[in-house]
């Protein structure tokens, strides 16, 4: 039998004198067979380096489309015409990330690791923004806010007559904002859950407030997780495009879609340099955490609880807020669609009520996008966290270039577009062999999720590796136990908070997604993102609001029982 693992390898020793953590200037000790001096078992290096030739499809594709059109991909990239819109990209992303690093570490803390009432219901509603499409996000930040909107109409017989304009920066970097910290809430609150209490305990007995307990012990041990989310945070920011074109402004992908048929080469030109750009940015990521020190710690049974005291009510306060504007202001706005069309405002393009509107594709024939949602959601989410795997731990276990160059693939393919990805794998599945059956085949619909959304499992799946000590490797291999029996007793368990953010991460993302559904889809399959899409397109505001409250609905279920139900199993 493998003995239990210990209730932490970090006590009260591992704090300096006045308090602080010693873990932050101190070095795990090395263990045998696992230091990072030593290379990556064979086997795993193989694997590894066939994950990175498959999500360096992306990136060859457009190198062979560019070098095809070579004098207007050089001229693309060195026209000044390029760097505006570079230059609105970049600040918009480190504003958004900023703001999302903030609010998701807040969100995550204060629902794992204080007495804020009904932590557990904020718990299972704050990753809920993330299933939002930017495109329908920002359509109900214009519907709220425009002339007429629900905001005016409820807003206007109090004598309010001119509500902010929310186009350009401020409305991009609000609604950006509002949907990504998820990114960061995820892993982060994963990493709060397995944090053992002792050393936060030890720091009050010698003296430190709570907020430098926070600051010193605490941050510290997250910082590898807040790191991870908001890097996704900067990549999703420089990748969308729905937000950023219903707000009118311009960045990389506007133009990328804007010239995509007028000038392809130019597009396809943006779009190799926005792929190195992101690779650039996670290779820099990369250095900045090798720097870190590895902290090692199993949790205990239960986390601290920290008690909020006169603060309590507000920072409920503050969750009810953030929340509200994330999640229940879109669904108000949502659902307010849903009743004009009750009422035969604007249920239908036609102007018909809502009921005729769904009898033309009601609630009824909502259940076979739902539950294909689902099924592919589920599907894809196991499959990233199975391919990410074998880099996390060439990468959060040893000094691999193998790691390394796989990690900046997998996390710059999250910066393309999904319609390149899209693109690119239907390219290189109509020049396979078996083109005949591949081509708009549900493996390769999931392919697409898995390169599109791997970056979301992987540094989730990185923290959640290297939070394992080796120590308990070392005694299960002194014991015995086979390589895959440690990985399953061992390893495993206490991976699986980590894991499972990552997980939902991109179970959320894959619900969503619509570019490269709309492309590789089996024919005859259908979405919830298609079928909201599709009646968006044509007019039907309930169909599409209707459609939307479904797919918020659904993720909220799925997320509580796959991600948020699983790891309280660990509190």
């Amino acid at each position: 039998m493998i003995a239990a693992p210990p209730t932490a390898t970090t006590t009260a020793a591992g704090l300096s004198a006045d308090g602080d953590a010693g873990v932050a200037g101190g070095t795990a000790p090395a263990s045998s067979g696992g230091s990072p001096a030593d290379g990556p078992p064979f086997g795993l290096a193989v694997v590894g380096t066939v994950v990175a030739v498959v999500f360096s499809a992306p990136l060859v594709y457009l190198a062979v489309r560019n070098g095809i059109e070579l004098e207007t991909t050089v001229e693309a990239i060195t026209s000044r015409a390029t760097l505006d819109p570079l230059r609105r990209t970049v600040t918009l992303a480190v504003a958004v990330s900023a703001t999302a690093a903030a609010v998701g570490t807040g969100l995550a803390w204060l629902t794992t690791r204080s007495d804020l009432p009904w932590r557990r219901l904020w718990r299972t509603l704050a990753p809920l923004p993330l299933v939002f499409p930017s495109f329908v996000a920002a359509s109900a930040l214009l519907a709220g806010f425009a002339r007429g909107g629900l905001l005016d109409e409820l807003l206007g017989p109090i004598g309010v007559d001119r509500l902010p304009d929310l186009e350009g920066f401020s409305g991009a970097w609000l609604v950006l904002s509002l949907f990504t910290y998820p990114y960061v809430f995820l892993p982060v609150a994963a990493r709060f859950a397995t944090l053992p209490p002792s050393l936060e305990e030890s720091a009050r007995l010698l003296g430190r407030s709570p907020l430098r307990v926070f600051r010193s012990v605490v941050l510290p041990q997250a910082a590898p997780a807040v790191a991870a989310g908001t890097l996704l945070v900067f990549l999703y920011t420089v990748s969308d495009f729905g937000a950023v074109q219903l707000l009118r402004y311009d960045t990389f992908t506007r133009v990328i879609y804007g010239s995509r048929v007028t000038n392809p080469g130019r597009s396809l030109a943006l779009s190799l340099l926005l792929g190195l750009l992101a690779v650039a940015v996670v290779a820099g990521e990369r250095l900045v955490a090798r720097r870190r020190t590895r902290i090692e710690a199993v949790r205990a049974r239960r986390p601290l609880q920290v008690p909020l005291g006169r603060w309590r009510w507000p920072a409920f306060a503050v969750v009810v807020a953030v929340l509200g504007s994330a999640l229940l202001g879109p669904v108000i706005v949502l659902g307010w669609w849903v009743a004009r069309g009750l009422l035969g405002g604007a249920g239908s393009r036609s102007g018909n009520s809502v009921v005729t509107a769904l009898d033309d594709a009601g609630i009824g024939d909502l259940v076979v996008p739902a539950a294909n949602t689902a099924v592919i959601g589920v599907v894809a989410a196991v499959a990233t966290v199975a391919a990410i795997l074998p880099v996390a731990y060439l990468t959060g276990r040893y000094r691999s270039r193998v790691g390394d160059a796989a990690n900046a693939l997998v996390v710059g393919g999250f910066a393309l577009p999904g319609l390149v990805i899209a693109f690119a794998i239907g390219y290189w599945a109509l020049r396979s062999p078996a083109s005949g059956w591949l081509y708009q085949s549900f493996p390769l619909l999931v392919a697409a999720y898995v390169m599109h959304f791997g970056a979301q499992s992987m540094r989730a799946s990185q923290v959640a590796v290297a939070a394992v000590p080796r120590g308990l490797e070392d005694a299960a291999r002194m014991l015995g136990a086979a390589r895959w029996r440690r990985l399953r007793t061992v390893e495993l368990p206490l991976m699986l908070p980590g894991l499972g953010a990552g997980a939902g991460l991109v179970l959320l993302s894959v619900m969503k997604e619509l570019p490269a559904t709309l492309y590789l889809r089996p024919i005859g399959f259908e979405t919830l993102a298609t079928e909201v899409w599709g009646a968006a397109s044509e007019g039907y505001l309930a169909r599409a609001g209707l459609g939307s409250l479904v797919l918020v609905a659904l993720s909220g279920m799925l997320t509580w029982v796959l991600v948020v139900r699983r790891s309280e199993r660990f509190d």
